[in-house]
């Protein structure tokens, strides 16, 4: 049977996670609803996903769905039951997807690292350029304008026999 998922979302009371999907066999467009057991404020969002997309009844359905999203469909339940408005949990998501370009990652443990890498290597493939893109050009020049002030550094106005 062959799914082509088109929304996927959650449903707090009780929790499940809910697909929308068109059965690709039927042409009709379905709703499966997939209940999310043995979940706390103090689970692992990363886990109970991986868990969810690698389970045998709903693994056919959710193949189409990224493992990212179903993550934060549980950061979004976790929020709830720890008592965070939707707001909150969608700051602490965003500051969660954010880099700070300040932030010195030499100091960072190896699982952070990890998570800041596939932070940027999503931001690098959304804002790529293809071949096929409609706004694609080959050879692009770019004019940068001169700064007067790094045009007169002091370090380069000696001459070389002083060395």
């Amino acid at each position: 049977m062959k799914c082509i998922a088109k929304k996927c979302g959650i449903r707090f009371q009780p929790p499940a996670i809910i697909l929308i999907y068109d059965n690709e066999t039927e042409g009709k467009s379905r709703q499966r609803i997939m209940p999310v057991r043995n979940f706390s404020k103090f689970s692992d969002c990363t886990r109970a996903a991986e868990q969810l997309k690698n389970n045998p009844r709903h693994k056919s359905y959710l193949e189409q769905v990224s493992l990212r999203q179903l993550e934060k469909l549980f950061i979004f339940l976790r929020g709830y039951l720890q008592g965070q408005s939707l707001a909150e949990t969608m700051e602490q998501i965003q500051r969660e997807r954010t880099i700070d370009p300040a932030e010195d990652l030499n100091k960072l443990d190896d699982k952070e690292l990890a998570k800041r890498k596939s932070i940027m290597d999503e931001l690098f493939e959304k804002n790529q350029k293809r071949k096929d893109d409609p706004s694609f050009v080959y050879d692009v020049e770019v004019e940068f304008p001169q700064d007067e002030q790094l045009l007169s550094c002091s370090w380069d106005t000696e001459s070389a026999d002083e060395f």
